[in-house]
This record gives structure tokens, sequence and C-alpha cells, in this order.
């Protein structure tokens, strides 16, 4: 089976790889020349320098693949353009290229996020029925990714994964929560009590390839995420048992997390890139509820997350001591 992935070198996308070795296909990688191949050395992939615009290297690529992963996205932007650009102009490439090449290809899968659902606004956790309610740009753009598959889907197999936050080896972003810890400082946004889901990375994936291979995904949307809901002191305790130490909690206030993002926002305009940490992720943290309903995932694809957060944070924060990144 050949399989090609966008976004392979990044941390969702590298593991996606690993798996996709482990069950025998063959991988091709579509990567600009800019992009690390950190992740990919020394393992038997096909790497492809092509940008996601390039229809002649797509068409090369795509026209006898069996699966299309497509994992590449822009997470942040200083502009509506940047996300349209990233999230959606490049899904629209891929597609057509398939669409005229490819008819036959058994399934395409979309890497989406839980922000194109949006939060939900009681206990109730979101399922993929209801109706979206992205908050930020980045959510909305994602949403808009997700209906031009749906346009697609009358000629494309195609299916749509939404995940929540995704921790595990080798990411940078819920890493800095980790590397704070370490230095004895936990924080915890606001004085409610907020419930959110997580996934371990190698959950996430096995849920993304059980999408390609089901024969009832095709046209679907999944949320592939934890089976439980969490409390941010239920994950500080998970911290803690992997680290084998405690750290100080530290409650920062919503108006105290705004004015940072304000503040990290406004001295973005000086730099080239977009602030890390802006108005519209402290809109993100300040949410009561980021919950999300996986019984579709179970019932139709045979999903079941294999590791507790527990064992997950265990062997993250390993990994990340064993690399010296802690």
């Amino acid at each position: 089976m050949k399989s090609v992935v966008t976004g392979a070198s990044g941390f969702v996308g590298s593991h996606l790889v690993d798996l996709l070795l482990e069950k025998g296909h063959e991988v091709v990688c579509l990567l600009r020349k800019s992009s690390s191949r950190k992740w990919l050395e020394g393992k038997p992939v096909e790497i492809i320098d092509a940008g996601l615009f390039d229809y002649d290297a797509l068409s090369a690529v795509l026209k006898d693949a069996d699966y299309l992963f497509h994992v590449a996205g822009v997470v942040k932007s200083k502009n509506d353009d940047g996300y349209t650009r990233g999230n959606v102009e490049t899904t629209k490439s891929l597609l057509e290229v398939v669409a005229k090449n490819n008819r036959n290809i058994k399934k395409i899968v979309i890497v989406s996020s839980q922000t194109a659902g949006g939060p939900s606004y009681s206990e109730k956790a979101r399922i993929e029925s209801d109706t979206p309610t992205p908050i930020t740009r980045y959510g909305k753009s994602k949403l808009e990714q997700e209906k031009l598959a749906h346009s697609y889907m009358d000629i494309l197999p195609i299916s749509i994964v939404r995940p929540p936050a995704v921790y595990g080896e080798r990411d940078t972003e819920i890493y800095l929560v980790f590397k704070t810890y370490k230095q004895g400082l936990m924080t915890l946004v606001g004085f409610d009590k907020k419930k959110l889901n997580l996934v371990y990375v190698k959950d996430l994936v096995y849920g993304i390839y059980l999408a390609a291979i089901s024969e009832n995904s095709k046209g679907e949307t999944y949320y592939i995420g934890s089976d439980e809901f969490y409390d941010w002191d239920l994950v500080s305790d998970a911290i803690k048992n992997a680290f084998g130490k405690g750290a100080i909690k530290l409650r920062i206030p919503h108006s105290i997390v705004y004015v940072v993002a304000y503040i990290a926002q406004f001295f973005s305009m000086f730099s080239k890139n977009a602030a890390t940490f802006n108005v519209e992720k402290a809109r993100d943290f300040v949410q009561k509820y980021w919950t999300c309903d996986i019984s579709k995932a179970k019932e139709q694809l045979g999903y079941k997350p294999q590791y507790t957060l527990q064992e997950g944070m265990n062997r993250t924060i390993k990994w990340y001591k064993e690399n010296k990144w802690l």
C-alpha cells in the first residue's frame, strides 16, 4: 500500500509515518525544502521536496497512491490569509489533483481540529453532528477546510478527524508546560474547574489509521481523543507522578491571561513571525469545557485509546528526559 503523508516531518505527522511503516505501507512524505527531516532520518521513506501548490509534483506522487493523509496545516498566522492559504487552499490543491488523477484512491484522511467544532458550552460533550461554533480564526479556517472536503465527498472517499489537544514525544507546544513544571511551577488558568479531552499522540495516529482503513468512514467526521474528561488538577497529578516530584500550583485570573496575550500580540507586530500566544489563544484557554464524545469513533472504527493519561505522561516525560529536553 502506498501512503502519502503531508506534514510528515512534524509532531503528529512523524508519528503517523512510524505507524504506517509498522503496518507495512510504502510511505511517501511530501515536504517543503525548508522542512526539518529530523524525525524521518534513517527511516525507509521516500521524501518528495514539493510544496502543496506544486501541481505537477503532486500529480506524479498522488496518481497511484492508495491513501492520502493530510496532516500539514497552519496553526498560527498574523492574518486571515495565512490561515486560509495554509489550511483551506492547500487542501483544495490536494483534492483537485486527486480528483483529476486518482479517483480510485482508497481513502483520504484530513486531520482537522476540535477547534473546528468549538468548545462545549455545558457539561454535555460535543458530538460530530453538533452545529460548529469555532471561536478563533484558526478554528474557523479548519471548519472551512472541512466544508471544502465535504464538497468533494461525492467523488472522493474522504474522512475527517478532529483531535483535541495532543501531547506526546516530539511535541513542542504542551512541552512548555512540562518545562515550566520542571522549574517548580504548574500554572492553571482561572479559578473554575475546567474540563477537557486530551489525546496521546500514539492513540491519535492509530485513530487516523483506523479512519483510513475502515469501510464505514467514507464521508464521515470523527472526534479522536481520550475516553475520559480531565480537569487540570488531574493533569497536574499525572505530571507530578511522571516527574516524581511536585510543583507549586499558580492560578492565573482570566484577566491576566488576556493582558499577557495582548502584550505578546503587540510585540509580534514588530516581528515577521506570529505570536505563539495571542488573544485568540487566550480565548481558547479560558473556556470552561473543551470536551468531545468519541462514541462514534468507537462504534464505527473500533477505536479505543490504548494509553491512560498516566501512561501517556510517563512515556512522554521519560522521552523528554532521555533526549535532554528536560
